[in-house]
């Protein structure tokens, strides 16, 4: 019997999803739970699991758009435990007169390459089979993938035709696709940018009684909950009080309406190889600092490996990131639409300042707030940087449950 795998709806609004890859060969004996493939959308990406055993005969190549619910692949139950090589059909023999004389072509399939080169010409999308190998045994160098990669006999997935690579490319150039997900992250920061009137204010704080809590704390605190004290739940408990006290930083626009959430739903920026992801911290002002650690630790995991499901990156009404993890000092961080404001933290320096009178040594951060002045105000959005810089310098304020259960 023939099972079919078909392109899994991932959204609502979403109607096309590209494969990433597949993770069994053309051929192959998989098993029921098994991973097959990876698929991406504008938002997320989404394993597809064999429903049953058999084996696999692949319909679509990696690097395709499909419509979802189209089919990708069927299982034969009654099939063998074979595996073949990587193609969806036989490759039509080349004649004599095809193949240059210096080289014979044994390129083979995509999992018969070196990682480097398979890196290639996935993000390429071109075949190994229409490639005449220069190493040993006719085998794909590097140089070979690149080289076809930028001729104009290299697939653009729907980027271009060949006359329009032939104008506009170099020697040494190469054409990738961007990841839905990367086009989906440039359509909202450029909405953000053209919709809202967009401004930013900074403030410093000293993190001095906030590091001193950690060295103090987080040794118990990982005993007794299984994640570190970092400094990102300071942070983000800051965060929501002063939500709750300046309602028009946690609102948005919709149309002509301004929408309050009497929630906070804490978007925390985590950077992954794909791009930037924002998985959202739901009723984050009922959470302990255990739980917001926790939730972190988890959604971070999630968005490294991947596994992140839009349900984890919908709804959020505030922003966290911290750019002070690649060591930036200062930035203006874009909001995150339909959001009116972000936080940006930074790094940590130690540097002079005055004290009472005199110079000492603290530990400062400088912190920005962008904000949408269609909605807040410069005043209410200072107001709010000062709340969360107060909070962070008197962190006894902060309600700092975890020092009663450890």
């Amino acid at each position: 019997m023939i099972h079919e795998i078909v392109a899994p709806t991932v959204g609502e609004s979403i109607s096309e999803v590209r494969i990433l890859a597949w993770s069994k060969k053309n051929g192959e004996y998989v098993k029921n739970g098994e991973t097959v493939a990876e698929i991406e959308s504008d938002k997320a990406t989404v394993e597809v699991i064999a429903e049953s055993n058999g084996t696999l005969k692949i319909l679509e190549q990696a690097g395709e758009m499909i419509a979802v619910g189209k089919t990708i692949a069927q299982i034969d139950d009654a099939g063998a435990a074979t595996a073949t090589s990587y193609q969806t059909a036989p490759a039509a023999p080349k004649s004599p007169a095809a193949i240059p004389s210096k080289v014979a072509p044994s390129a083979k399939g995509l999992e018969d390459q070196s990682p480097a080169v398979r890196k290639i010409l996935a993000e390429s999308g071109s075949d190994p089979a229409e490639i005449n190998g220069t190493g040993k045994g006719g085998r794909i160098t590097k140089g070979d993938a690149l080289e076809h990669a930028v001729s104009p006999r290299a697939k653009t997935i729907g980027r271009a035709t060949d006359s329009e690579i032939k104008a506009r490319d170099n020697v040494g150039d190469r054409r990738v696709p961007m990841s839905l997900l990367r086009l989906k992250i440039a359509e909202r920061l450029k909405q953000a940018q053209n919709t809202a009137a967009m401004l930013t204010t900074f403030n410093e704080v000293d993190l001095s009684k906030v590091v001193e809590l950690r060295k103090q704390y987080k040794d118990k605190f990982k005993t007794k909950y299984g994640v570190g004290l970092g400094y990102m739940s300071f942070f983000t408990r800051a965060a929501t009080l002063a939500l709750k006290d300046f309602e028009a930083v946690n609102a948005s626009i919709d149309g002509s309406d301004v929408i309050y959430h009497d929630y906070v739903h804490i978007g925390i920026a985590v950077g992954t190889e794909r791009g930037l992801v924002v998985p959202v911290l739901r009723n984050a002002e009922k959470m302990s600092f255990a739980q917001i650690e926790q939730a972190i630790v988890d959604a971070a995991t999630k968005a490294k490996a991947g596994k992140l499901g839009i349900a984890d990156m919908s709804g959020g009404t505030f922003t966290v990131t911290n750019g002070g993890t690649y060591g930036s000092m200062l930035s203006t961080p874009i909001l995150n639409p339909p959001q009116s404001a972000i936080l940006g933290m930074h790094n940590i320096q130690d540097r002079a300042v005055v004290i009472d009178g005199k110079i000492e040594i603290r530990p400062m951060m400088y912190l920005a707030v962008s904000y949408d002045h269609r909605i807040i105000d410069g005043k209410e959005a200072v107001s709010f940087l000062v709340a969360i810089k107060k909070r962070l310098e008197n962190p006894e304020e902060l309600g700092l449950e975890f020092k009663k259960e450890i």
